[in-house]
């Protein structure tokens, strides 16, 4: 009975659910969108401040802005690493599989309109434009913006700024955003009471939108998008279980409600809250947490790197042409830029596979349009696998720090630390800044007295 009450169960029925209708009554489903529109704009609002206070409160307690330098560059230092390997993974998988090479397309033919519709007008940033545009116009600007990037920026140099302040100063406005930040756990816990209708909704309309026809006539592309996708994952898994010990496995099992609801959305900033929570709770401190997850929703898009490398010779596959060596090494290296710049941009994976095909000047951009429909039903590949991908990278840049408590993440992700006592210990921890608060009062009392 417990199962069937879970947030995974009801999400996986919603699911479910959502493909029958969008499959029975594809129209209906079609008007479906705003209900995971809507659910992912709820979790989205909060993510901002959020972010903010995990890596403010982290930072203060490592306590120098050193520390943070070390751990951004251990982590874009893996996330350099493995985009490289998913990108090169891509390649290899396209060369192998070759799945568009029996498609005989006449690039001619192509209505290349649906595109600009796709990206709306936009385009990727160039790499000085994305350095700058990490700096916010003004604080208020990064949080009404959203722009993840931004509000790090100024977390860390609050944090770091709070880390040397004076203690009483320090430990009153750490107690107030702890206290904030408990406040703010507990809407999302509120907010995810909804997950599964946001998921039903989101699956409804893509099925309903797109057809599931489409799984057939790109059959070979999907199927070798998933299967670079899942040796990656096995890669990735052996890289952590290295590294750190960790169980990916259980991971998955710890994380499933998580990776069901993203994988039902199509977006994996939606269960970014929860999942810097349960990493958290698995053992990965805070601040590597606060730092590594939203820099990676920038900088380590696994999923989509494997996708973009694999769908861009796809493409020249398709229209009958043999890229030589020297093509692919420029695929890589224009992918290893245009990638980082990717996340928030509309239509970002066309805009990235039309920069390449005019870098590559091999096959026209037109023929990019091929990917239209087929795109959508990429998103359980890549969502799932950048989400991974960023965990994972918690769990190593925590251990290169010695930020890990792998005795807890052990015990954690098997179970022998159940979810009933993870809330008993957050409750406790909450409890407890609130009498430590209170006896500062009393104290501060005690003191005007005399």
């Amino acid at each position: 009975m417990s199962f069937v009450k879970s947030l995974f169960f009801q999400i996986i029925v919603a699911v479910i659910i959502g493909i029958g209708v969008g499959i029975l009554w594809p129209d209906l489903g079609s008007l479906l969108q705003p209900l995971g529109t809507g659910f992912i704009k709820l979790i989205k609002m909060i993510i901002a401040p959020l972010i903010f206070m995990v890596i403010v409160t982290g930072i203060a307690k490592i306590g120098d802005l050193k520390s943070v330098g070390r751990i951004g560059f251990k982590a874009i230092l893996w996330f350099e690493i493995a985009t490289t390997v998913a990108l090169v993974l891509g390649l290899g998988t396209a060369n192998l599989l070759r799945p568009g090479a029996s498609m005989n397309v006449d690039p001619s033919t192509l209505d290349a309109s649906g595109i600009e519709a796709k990206t709306n007008g936009s385009e990727l940033p160039h790499v000085v434009d994305f350095i700058m545009n990490i700096i916010p116009t003004s604080i208020v600007d990064a949080f009404a913006q959203n722009a993840l990037l931004q509000v790090l920026l100024v977390a860390c140099l609050f944090g770091t700024a709070l880390a040397a302040s004076e203690s009483k100063a320090k430990e009153n406005v750490l107690t107030l955003i702890e206290n904030v930040l408990g406040i703010l756990f507990r809407i999302i816990g509120y907010i995810m009471k909804l997950a599964p209708i946001g998921a039903f909704g989101a699956m409804a309309y893509t099925v309903g939108a797109y057809g599931a026809s489409t799984l057939s006539s790109f059959g070979l592309l999907i199927i070798a998008c998933y299967g670079a996708a899942l040796l990656f994952l096995v890669m990735l898994a052996l890289a952590g279980w290295w590294i750190t010990g960790l169980n990916f496995l259980q991971f998955v099992k710890y994380t499933r409600s998580e990776v069901m609801l993203a994988i039902g959305t199509g977006s994996s900033e939606v269960v970014m809250p929860r999942m810097m929570d349960k990493l958290t709770k698995a053992g990965c401190d805070r601040a590597v947490v606060g730092l590594v997850v939203p820099t990676g929703y920038s900088f380590n898009l696994d999923g989509a790197s494997i996708y973009l490398s694999l769908a861009t010779v796809f493409l020249a596959q398709a229209v009958g042409i043999d890229l030589t060596l020297g093509q692919e090494i420029t695929i890589l290296l224009v992918l290893m830029l245009s990638s980082k710049g990717m996340a928030g941009v509309p239509g970002s994976a066309f805009l990235a596979l039309s920069a390449t095909a005019a870098a590559l000047n091999a096959f026209p951009v037109a023929a990019v349009a091929l990917l239209l429909g087929a795109d959508r039903f990429m998103d359980t590949m890549r969502v799932f696998t950048n989400l991974m991908g960023n965990c994972v990278a918690a769990f190593v840049v925590a251990k290169w720090e010695g930020l890990l408590d792998q005795k807890r993440m052990r015990a954690v992700l098997s179970g022998e630390i159940s979810a009933e006592e993870l809330e008993r210990e957050e409750q406790a921890s909450l409890s407890s800044v609130k009498l430590n608060k209170r006896e500062q009062g009393k104290g501060m009392v005690s003191t005007d007295m005399l």
